[in-house]
Order: C-alpha cells, then sequence, then structure tokens
C-alpha cells in the first residue's frame, strides 16, 4: 500500500502551524493531505486552530470559544513563527481559516487531497463543534458513504473517545480516528491555562481518556488508528495488536527521516510531519 504523508497543521516548519501559508505551503510541498485542528468561535464558525487559547500563536490572548470570527480574523497569527508570508499566501492579518476556507484551498490544488480534522476537546460548546463541523461540510457536498468531497478524501479525528464514538454513529468507523499518546507535562499544562480545572483534575481526566481510547482501538471499532511515535516505541505489543487486526495508522508527528524508515517497516502507511517535503524525498515518494 502506498505511503501518504499529511502536513501536520500544514508545513508548519516553514509557516505558523494552522495558517493559510503553511495549508498552501503544505499543497506546494506536494503533501497527499493537511490535518488541521478545529474550534468553534463564539458566532457559532468553524475556525481552524490548535490550542483552547489563542495566548500561544497570536498577538491577542482569551479563549478561542469567546472570540467572534471577525475578532479572531483581526489578530496575528504568523508573526511568532514567520511573519515573511509570501504575497500569493495572503496578508499577514488574512491567516486564520475557517473549515469551509481551509476546504476552498485544498479544492484549488486541482488533485486528489487528504483533510484529516481533528475534533478538538475539551469545547465549551460539547457534541456542537461536531455537529457543525458535518453541517459545514454537508453544505459544502460532502458525501458521508464515501467521506468524499469532490476530489478530497475527509476523515476525522480525536483524542477524545466520546467524540470519536460520536462521530462513528454518524460516520463509518473506516473514516475515523482515535488518537492516543501518553499524557505528559506539556498537554496538562495547555488544559490548566486555559481555566479547565486543577492540575490533578486534569491529568486524570486526560489519563482516563487516553485509557478509553485504547480500549476502543482494542475492540477493533475505529478503522484509524493514531498514536505518536514516542507510543510507537514504547508500546511496541499493543501497537502489533492493532496492525494485527488490520487497522490504518496514522503516526504522528513524524520529522525525522529516522523514524519514518522505522515506521514504513512497521507496516504504517500515513505518515503527518511538520516537513512533508522532508519526508516524502527521503522516502523516495516524490
Amino acid at each position: 500500500m502506498r505511503t501518504l504523508v499529511y502536513a501536520h497543521r500544514g508545513s508548519s516548519k516553514a509557516y505558523a502551524e494552522n495558517t493559510r501559508a503553511a495549508y498552501m505551503q503544505a499543497l506546494v510541498d506536494g503533501a497527499d493531505g493537511i490535518e488541521c485542528d478545529i474550534h468553534l468561535s463564539s458566532d457559532g464558525f468553524v475556525v481552524c486552530h490548535h490550542d483552547p487559547t489563542v495566548d500561544r500563536t497570536s498577538d491577542s490572548s482569551g479563549r478561542v470559544g469567546e472570540k467572534t470570527l471577525t475578532e479572531l480574523k483581526s489578530l496575528d497569527f504568523s508573526s511568532w513563527k514567520n511573519p515573511r508570508i509570501p504575497p500569493a499566501y495572503g496578508k499577514l492579518r488574512e491567516q486564520l481559516v475557517t473549515l469551509r476556507e481551509l476546504v476552498a484551498l485544498l479544492k484549488d490544488a486541482g488533485r486528489p487531497v487528504g483533510l484529516a480534522v481533528e475534533v478538538k476537546h475539551p469545547s465549551p460548546y460539547g457534541r456542537q463543534l461536531e455537529e457543525a463541523m458535518i453541517a459545514e461540510l454537508r453544505a459544502m457536498g460532502w458525501e458521508p458513504e464515501t467521506s468524499m468531497l469532490g476530489e478530497i478524501y475527509v476523515s476525522f479525528m480525536s483524542f477524545d473517545p466520546g467524540s470519536v464514538r460520536y462521530l462513528m454513529e454518524r460516520i463509518d468507523p473506516v473514516h475515523v480516528c482515535q488518537l492516543v499518546t501518553e499524557v505528559d507535562e506539556e498537554w496538562i499544562d495547555e488544559l490548566v491555562k486555559a481555566g479547565e480545572s486543577d492540575r490533578a483534575g486534569v491529568a486524570a481526566v486526560l489519563a482516563s481518556a487516553m485509557t478509553e481510547g485504547v480500549e476502543l482501538l482494542n475492540s477493533g471499532v475505529p478503522q484509524l488508528a493514531g498514536p505518536g511515535v514516542a507510543y510507537m516505541r514504547k508500546h511496541p505489543r499493543v501497537v502489533d495488536g492493532w496492525l494485527a487486526r488490520g487497522a490504518t495508522f496514522r503516526v504522528w508527528t513524524v520529522d525525522d527521516p529516522e523514524d519514518a524508515s522505522y515506521l514504513v517497516g512497521r507496516g504504517v502507511t500515513q505518515l503527518t510531519s511538520n516537513v512533508p517535503a522532508l519526508i516524502k524525498a527521503h522516502l523516495g515518494l516524490d
């Protein structure tokens, strides 16, 4: 089976993650697909952004879900990484995009391409996030049976087992990915800064979710398994079980060519990378 390389939040080594520039560069780099993260704005738009707040990646602060789309669009999401954006990639304050705008960019590519949508939780809007995403995709012509939107193949991912189950009730499990990882301090810090709870409470919730996510993959229901590179190396027996039952693996974040070679040798067919051009070249996929 052909190895596919997805651009992690776009080509996010070159340009700020989840920005128009990073997505457009990923298409130039020949990425087979683009991975994005989604939240809901306060006025109900599905926007591409990773963190629950804008603090880390913009010139402002506050929760994504408490800002309108207009407010989010007014922020600078690029200068922290690379303010030198080619004119063709849009202006400095045109870098945050909605899910609809990202789909339009992929359509303009004029070739088959994947779109991996990571649904971010906890969300202040609960399952309204999933419902808004599905409604938006349907409005653009997405076909749930095949999960195709023109030449775009759409798949769905989440670390939240509840979200994965919710999606699998509405979408064929072959298109749904359960993400798993080790619970680390960085992840805990991210949620604590967003005001979710105390550190111990956050750590307990995340650990429970990851245990449930592993159990869900052990059940064989989700057809896509999404462990991180470190998880692949640390839990070979668990991974072997998923491989044996025929799961398709989409592993993140694969920026080291040695990791790419190791994963392909393990039977992984989908890699998610901040440097898709480098990984494709290393694997001879150009």
